[in-house]
């Protein structure tokens, strides 16, 4: 969780598709303001990649990047904005929205913050990393995830959420190329984006089972907006 939350459970996980659709929407609205065609626009081609291997709808997609292109009339903006703070037994959060109604977004996020303490800009984002991440599968039995590393040009790596896969880090404008890169090297990219890894994450066995409840019940909350894209919390494992 140092580098990014994720809901736990199947209940969690199943709600959470659908959240993940509009996120991901939000995400291809934004990157197609570059440009319609995913060869020539790799922000686009990134967020492309990732619907698609959550099965998203093409008519959903091709639907989010024409109106992001201005391609059918209607004018929509999305603020990127990073809300810094605390969970519960002062465990550091970076929460990433994008929103096109921050006075909306804002008052709640104070709400949702209850539980916690929210802070100001850069209370908290001084112990994280702002880095480029990619998560990717081996594509053989002998596939060296530390050889991949090196000569694709990745900062580190370390194992990811998923049984057999590898996060590969990266500077944030390295991302593109270390990810077009892996594939030589025996990794298949799943997928890619920028995001926050905590500097010092706190050891979940120094909560109590209750102190640890209680942090992912704010962390669910604060998922569960809307307007949030991405939680980033300094705990480990």
């Amino acid at each position: 969780m140092g580098a990014q939350w994720k809901a736990k459970g199947k209940a969690l996980v199943a709600d959470a598709k659908g959240r993940l659709f509009t996120k991901l929407v939000k995400e291809i609205t934004v990157a197609a303001r570059g440009g319609a065609d995913p060869a020539a626009n790799a922000k686009l081609r990134l967020v492309v990649e990732q619907a698609r291997k959550v099965s998203m709808p093409k008519e959903t997609l091709e639907r989010a990047i024409k109106k992001g292109a201005g391609l059918t009339g209607e004018v929509i903006h999305y603020e990127h904005v990073i809300y810094e703070g605390f969970a519960p037994h002062q465990v550091a959060v970076m929460v990433e929205c994008l929103t096109d109604n921050v006075k909306r977004t804002a008052p709640e996020m104070r709400v949702l913050f209850r539980k916690g303490q929210l802070g100001t800009s850069g209370s908290v984002a001084w112990d994280f990393d702002h880095l480029g991440m990619v998560e990717a599968a081996p594509t053989a039995a002998d596939s060296d995830a530390e050889v991949a590393a090196i000569e694709a040009g990745a900062q580190d790596f370390e194992a990811g959420d998923e049984e057999g896969t590898t996060v590969f880090y990266t500077e944030p404008a390295d991302l593109d190329l270390v990810a077009r890169a892996l594939p030589n090297f025996g990794f298949n990219v799943l997928s890619m984006k920028l995001g926050y890894k905590a500097k010092n994450p706190v050891d979940p066995s120094s909560l109590s089972a209750e102190a640890l409840e209680e942090v992912e019940t704010f962390l669910a909350a604060i998922d569960g907006n809307d307007d949030v894209q991405n939680v980033y919390v300094a705990l480990a494992g």
